[in-house]
Protein backbone atom coordinates (compact mmCIF):
# COMPACT_ATOMS: atom_id res chain seq x y z
CA UNK A 1 0.00 0.00 0.00
CA UNK A 2 0.85 3.68 -0.37
CA UNK A 3 2.12 6.23 1.87
CA UNK A 4 0.00 9.11 0.64
CA UNK A 5 0.26 12.88 1.15
CA UNK A 6 -3.42 14.62 1.44
CA UNK A 7 -3.68 18.26 1.37
CA UNK A 8 -7.56 20.14 2.61
CA UNK A 9 -7.48 16.56 4.78
CA UNK A 10 -9.18 18.62 7.46
CA UNK A 11 -12.40 19.85 4.46
CA UNK A 12 -15.55 17.55 3.71
CA UNK A 13 -14.24 16.10 1.40
CA UNK A 14 -10.81 15.53 2.83
CA UNK A 15 -12.19 13.96 6.26
CA UNK A 16 -14.10 11.09 4.54
CA UNK A 17 -10.87 10.58 1.52
CA UNK A 18 -8.91 10.21 4.88
CA UNK A 19 -11.40 7.51 6.37
CA UNK A 20 -11.40 5.67 2.98
CA UNK A 21 -7.43 5.81 2.56
CA UNK A 22 -7.09 4.42 6.03
CA UNK A 23 -9.79 1.59 4.85
CA UNK A 24 -8.01 0.85 2.34
CA UNK A 25 -4.37 0.19 4.21
CA UNK A 26 -2.69 3.05 2.70
CA UNK A 27 -0.61 5.20 5.04
CA UNK A 28 -1.36 9.14 5.38
CA UNK A 29 0.63 12.24 5.99
CA UNK A 30 -2.17 15.10 5.94
CA UNK A 31 -1.81 19.38 5.63
CA UNK A 32 -3.32 20.96 8.72
CA UNK A 33 -3.03 24.75 9.61
CA UNK A 34 -3.70 24.17 13.33
CA UNK A 35 -1.51 21.39 15.58
CA UNK A 36 -3.12 18.65 15.61
CA UNK A 37 -1.90 14.97 17.42
CA UNK A 38 -1.20 12.12 15.34
CA UNK A 39 -3.78 9.63 14.54
CA UNK A 40 -3.60 5.99 14.02
CA UNK A 41 -2.63 5.79 10.46
CA UNK A 42 -2.27 9.19 9.90
CA UNK A 43 0.48 11.85 10.52
CA UNK A 44 -0.30 15.33 10.53
CA UNK A 45 2.04 18.19 9.21
CA UNK A 46 1.34 22.18 10.42
CA UNK A 47 1.44 24.04 7.28
CA UNK A 48 -0.05 25.97 4.27
CA UNK A 49 -0.06 26.07 0.69
CA UNK A 50 2.09 29.03 1.22
CA UNK A 51 5.01 28.09 3.02
CA UNK A 52 7.16 25.74 1.32
CA UNK A 53 8.80 23.91 4.25
CA UNK A 54 5.82 22.52 5.11
CA UNK A 55 4.97 21.43 1.98
CA UNK A 56 8.07 20.06 2.11
CA UNK A 57 7.87 17.39 4.98
CA UNK A 58 4.32 16.94 3.83
CA UNK A 59 5.61 15.31 0.61
CA UNK A 60 8.78 13.77 1.58
CA UNK A 61 8.87 10.00 0.91
CA UNK A 62 5.09 9.77 -0.13
CA UNK A 63 4.63 7.91 -3.10
CA UNK A 64 1.88 10.06 -4.25
CA UNK A 65 0.38 13.40 -3.82
CA UNK A 66 -3.50 13.99 -3.80
CA UNK A 67 -4.68 17.69 -3.68
CA UNK A 68 -7.86 18.84 -2.43
CA UNK A 69 -7.28 21.86 -0.52
CA UNK A 70 -8.73 25.36 -2.27
CA UNK A 71 -10.43 28.28 -1.89
CA UNK A 72 -14.22 28.34 -2.90
CA UNK A 73 -14.51 32.01 -2.28
CA UNK A 74 -12.56 35.33 -2.48
CA UNK A 75 -11.34 37.88 -4.42
CA UNK A 76 -9.15 37.28 -7.90
CA UNK A 77 -5.99 37.88 -6.34
CA UNK A 78 -7.53 35.37 -3.23
CA UNK A 79 -7.79 32.50 -5.64
CA UNK A 80 -5.30 33.23 -7.77
CA UNK A 81 -2.88 32.95 -4.34
CA UNK A 82 -4.37 30.08 -3.56
CA UNK A 83 -5.84 27.92 -5.96
CA UNK A 84 -2.93 28.43 -8.66
CA UNK A 85 0.37 29.64 -6.96
CA UNK A 86 -0.63 27.10 -4.05
CA UNK A 87 -0.54 24.11 -6.65
CA UNK A 88 2.34 25.09 -8.07
CA UNK A 89 4.43 25.75 -4.89
CA UNK A 90 2.99 22.07 -3.74
CA UNK A 91 4.17 20.94 -7.53
CA UNK A 92 7.84 22.14 -6.75
CA UNK A 93 7.82 20.38 -3.08
CA UNK A 94 6.54 16.88 -5.26
CA UNK A 95 9.18 17.30 -7.99
CA UNK A 96 12.24 18.14 -5.45
CA UNK A 97 11.27 15.28 -3.56
CA UNK A 98 10.49 12.80 -6.41
CA UNK A 99 7.14 11.97 -5.63
CA UNK A 100 5.52 10.96 -9.36
CA UNK A 101 2.58 10.56 -8.71
CA UNK A 102 -0.03 13.94 -8.43
CA UNK A 103 -3.90 13.68 -8.06
CA UNK A 104 -5.22 16.93 -8.34
CA UNK A 105 -8.76 17.54 -7.25
CA UNK A 106 -10.07 20.54 -9.56
CA UNK A 107 -14.00 21.67 -10.20
CA UNK A 108 -16.50 21.94 -13.21
CA UNK A 109 -16.09 25.22 -13.53
CA UNK A 110 -12.59 24.95 -14.80
CA UNK A 111 -14.47 24.35 -18.06
CA UNK A 112 -16.01 27.88 -17.94
CA UNK A 113 -12.74 30.08 -16.75
CA UNK A 114 -14.44 33.36 -18.35
CA UNK A 115 -17.68 32.71 -15.75
CA UNK A 116 -16.43 33.52 -12.74
CA UNK A 117 -12.60 34.26 -11.23
CA UNK A 118 -13.21 30.96 -8.75
CA UNK A 119 -13.79 28.86 -12.30
CA UNK A 120 -10.80 31.10 -13.77
CA UNK A 121 -8.38 30.19 -10.86
CA UNK A 122 -8.94 26.54 -11.11
CA UNK A 123 -8.73 26.23 -14.61
CA UNK A 124 -5.17 28.11 -14.42
CA UNK A 125 -4.51 25.47 -11.80
CA UNK A 126 -5.10 22.50 -14.24
CA UNK A 127 -2.74 24.45 -16.99
CA UNK A 128 -0.07 24.48 -14.04
CA UNK A 129 -0.49 20.63 -13.20
CA UNK A 130 -0.93 19.74 -16.68
CA UNK A 131 2.67 21.59 -17.38
CA UNK A 132 4.26 20.05 -14.20
CA UNK A 133 6.23 17.13 -15.85
CA UNK A 134 5.03 14.54 -13.23
CA UNK A 135 2.11 11.45 -13.85
CA UNK A 136 -0.60 13.81 -13.53
CA UNK A 137 -4.48 13.10 -13.19
CA UNK A 138 -7.15 15.81 -12.78
CA UNK A 139 -10.52 15.04 -11.58
CA UNK A 140 -13.19 17.81 -11.73
CA UNK A 141 -16.11 16.91 -9.42
CA UNK A 142 -19.84 18.23 -9.72
CA UNK A 143 -21.24 19.45 -7.05
CA UNK A 144 -20.21 17.02 -4.15
CA UNK A 145 -22.85 15.83 -1.32
CA UNK A 146 -22.99 13.72 1.65
CA UNK A 147 -22.12 13.62 5.58
CA UNK A 148 -20.11 16.93 6.72
CA UNK A 149 -21.43 18.83 3.80
CA UNK A 150 -22.43 22.73 4.47
CA UNK A 151 -22.44 23.94 0.35
CA UNK A 152 -25.29 21.95 -0.11
CA UNK A 153 -27.09 22.50 3.62
CA UNK A 154 -29.15 24.72 2.42
CA UNK A 155 -30.90 23.43 -0.25
CA UNK A 156 -31.81 20.56 2.67
CA UNK A 157 -33.18 23.61 4.76
CA UNK A 158 -35.71 24.94 2.26
CA UNK A 159 -36.16 21.82 0.88
CA UNK A 160 -37.89 20.96 4.27
CA UNK A 161 -39.72 24.18 4.63
CA UNK A 162 -41.44 22.99 1.21
CA UNK A 163 -40.27 26.05 -0.42
CA UNK A 164 -36.23 26.26 -3.03
CA UNK A 165 -35.16 29.21 -4.38
CA UNK A 166 -33.34 28.28 -7.44
CA UNK A 167 -31.21 29.48 -9.93
CA UNK A 168 -32.54 29.85 -13.63
CA UNK A 169 -32.87 27.01 -15.37
CA UNK A 170 -30.64 24.85 -15.80
CA UNK A 171 -29.18 21.34 -15.09
CA UNK A 172 -26.13 19.80 -13.48
CA UNK A 173 -24.63 16.59 -12.04
CA UNK A 174 -23.94 15.51 -8.94
CA UNK A 175 -21.61 13.16 -6.95
CA UNK A 176 -21.59 11.55 -3.41
CA UNK A 177 -18.16 11.95 -1.00
CA UNK A 178 -17.59 8.42 -0.83
CA UNK A 179 -17.73 7.64 -4.57
CA UNK A 180 -15.34 10.95 -5.07
CA UNK A 181 -12.69 9.40 -2.89
CA UNK A 182 -13.33 5.69 -4.15
CA UNK A 183 -12.24 7.27 -7.51
CA UNK A 184 -8.97 9.50 -5.79
CA UNK A 185 -7.82 5.98 -4.43
CA UNK A 186 -8.60 4.12 -7.66
CA UNK A 187 -6.27 5.90 -10.00
CA UNK A 188 -3.07 6.22 -8.32
CA UNK A 189 -2.24 2.70 -9.66
CA UNK A 190 -3.85 3.14 -12.60
CA UNK A 191 -1.20 3.58 -15.70
CA UNK A 192 -4.11 4.36 -17.90
CA UNK A 193 -5.47 7.51 -15.80
CA UNK A 194 -2.00 9.32 -16.10
CA UNK A 195 -2.38 12.64 -18.05
CA UNK A 196 -6.07 12.42 -18.10
CA UNK A 197 -8.47 14.95 -16.86
CA UNK A 198 -11.61 13.45 -15.78
CA UNK A 199 -15.41 14.37 -14.37
CA UNK A 200 -17.05 11.87 -12.25
CA UNK A 201 -20.71 11.89 -12.01
CA UNK A 202 -23.22 9.71 -10.08
CA UNK A 203 -23.88 8.03 -13.47
CA UNK A 204 -27.23 9.58 -14.33
CA UNK A 205 -27.13 10.63 -17.53
CA UNK A 206 -28.12 14.44 -18.50
CA UNK A 207 -27.93 15.02 -14.53
CA UNK A 208 -30.25 16.43 -13.08
CA UNK A 209 -32.70 19.02 -13.75
CA UNK A 210 -32.40 22.17 -10.94
CA UNK A 211 -36.25 22.04 -10.39
CA UNK A 212 -36.14 17.81 -10.10
CA UNK A 213 -33.31 18.08 -7.69
CA UNK A 214 -35.42 19.89 -5.33
CA UNK A 215 -38.54 18.23 -5.84
CA UNK A 216 -36.54 14.97 -5.24
CA UNK A 217 -34.46 16.64 -1.67
CA UNK A 218 -38.90 17.81 -0.94
CA UNK A 219 -39.83 14.30 -0.69
CA UNK A 220 -37.49 13.62 1.82
CA UNK A 221 -39.54 15.67 4.13
CA UNK A 222 -43.02 14.40 2.32
CA UNK A 223 -43.38 17.83 0.86
CA UNK A 224 -43.59 18.93 -2.98
CA UNK A 225 -41.35 21.69 -2.38
CA UNK A 226 -42.82 24.52 -4.30
CA UNK A 227 -39.49 25.99 -6.30
CA UNK A 228 -39.17 29.55 -7.65
CA UNK A 229 -36.31 30.45 -10.36
CA UNK A 230 -34.53 33.57 -9.26
CA UNK A 231 -33.28 35.61 -12.25
CA UNK A 232 -29.70 36.14 -12.52
CA UNK A 233 -30.27 39.97 -11.02
CA UNK A 234 -31.84 39.09 -8.01
CA UNK A 235 -29.49 36.38 -7.31
CA UNK A 236 -26.66 39.30 -7.95
CA UNK A 237 -28.54 41.47 -5.16
CA UNK A 238 -29.60 39.01 -2.96
CA UNK A 239 -25.48 38.11 -2.78
CA UNK A 240 -24.43 42.15 -1.89
CA UNK A 241 -27.12 41.71 0.79
CA UNK A 242 -25.38 38.53 2.23
CA UNK A 243 -22.10 40.42 1.78
CA UNK A 244 -23.47 43.24 3.97
CA UNK A 245 -24.72 41.08 6.75
CA UNK A 246 -21.98 38.24 7.54
CA UNK A 247 -18.82 39.84 5.45
CA UNK A 248 -16.10 37.40 4.30
CA UNK A 249 -18.26 34.97 5.50
CA UNK A 250 -20.75 35.01 3.13
CA UNK A 251 -21.71 31.85 1.37
CA UNK A 252 -24.24 33.55 -2.02
CA UNK A 253 -21.23 35.73 -3.50
CA UNK A 254 -20.94 38.01 -7.05
CA UNK A 255 -18.44 34.94 -8.35
CA UNK A 256 -20.91 32.38 -7.46
CA UNK A 257 -23.76 34.01 -8.42
CA UNK A 258 -22.20 34.05 -12.33
CA UNK A 259 -21.29 29.98 -11.87
CA UNK A 260 -24.39 29.16 -10.12
CA UNK A 261 -26.66 30.74 -13.29
CA UNK A 262 -24.86 28.58 -16.04
CA UNK A 263 -27.08 26.71 -17.48
CA UNK A 264 -25.29 23.02 -17.94
CA UNK A 265 -23.00 21.59 -15.29
CA UNK A 266 -23.15 18.29 -16.18
CA UNK A 267 -20.16 15.91 -16.63
CA UNK A 268 -19.42 15.53 -20.58
CA UNK A 269 -19.73 11.50 -20.86
CA UNK A 270 -16.39 11.57 -22.84
CA UNK A 271 -14.93 12.78 -19.69
CA UNK A 272 -15.67 10.08 -17.49
CA UNK A 273 -13.74 7.79 -16.09
CA UNK A 274 -12.92 4.29 -17.49
CA UNK A 275 -15.15 2.06 -16.14
CA UNK A 276 -12.58 -0.98 -15.61
CA UNK A 277 -10.98 1.79 -13.02
CA UNK A 278 -14.24 3.10 -11.40
CA UNK A 279 -17.37 3.58 -11.76
CA UNK A 280 -20.30 5.08 -9.29
CA UNK A 281 -21.43 2.72 -6.20
CA UNK A 282 -24.07 4.89 -4.19
CA UNK A 283 -27.54 5.46 -5.81
CA UNK A 284 -28.37 9.44 -5.30
CA UNK A 285 -31.60 9.78 -3.82
CA UNK A 286 -30.80 6.74 -1.63
CA UNK A 287 -27.74 9.17 -0.57
CA UNK A 288 -29.93 12.14 -0.15
CA UNK A 289 -31.98 10.41 2.42
CA UNK A 290 -29.38 8.88 4.54
CA UNK A 291 -27.13 12.81 4.68
CA UNK A 292 -30.46 14.50 5.49
CA UNK A 293 -30.45 11.88 8.07
CA UNK A 294 -27.48 12.64 9.43
CA UNK A 295 -28.10 16.74 9.27
CA UNK A 296 -30.66 15.69 11.75
CA UNK A 297 -29.27 14.09 14.43
CA UNK A 298 -26.40 16.59 13.97
CA UNK A 299 -28.81 18.89 14.94
CA UNK A 300 -27.98 20.88 11.66
CA UNK A 301 -31.65 20.71 10.46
Amino acid sequence: MAVLAITGGTGFVGEHLLRAALIAGHQVRALTRTPRANEAGISWVEGALDRPDSLARLVEGADAVIHIAGLISGSRQAFEAVNARGTATLLDAARNAEVPRFIHISSLAAREPDLSDYGWSKAEAERIVADSGLDWTIIRPPAVFGPGDRETLELFRMAKRGFVALPPKGRFSVIHVEDLCGLMLAVIDAPETVGATYEPDDGREDGWGNRHFARTLGRLYGKRATTVALPKLVLKGAAGIDRLVRRDRAKLTADRVSYFCHPDWVVRPERRPPPDVWAPQVRTPTALKATAEWYRLQGWL
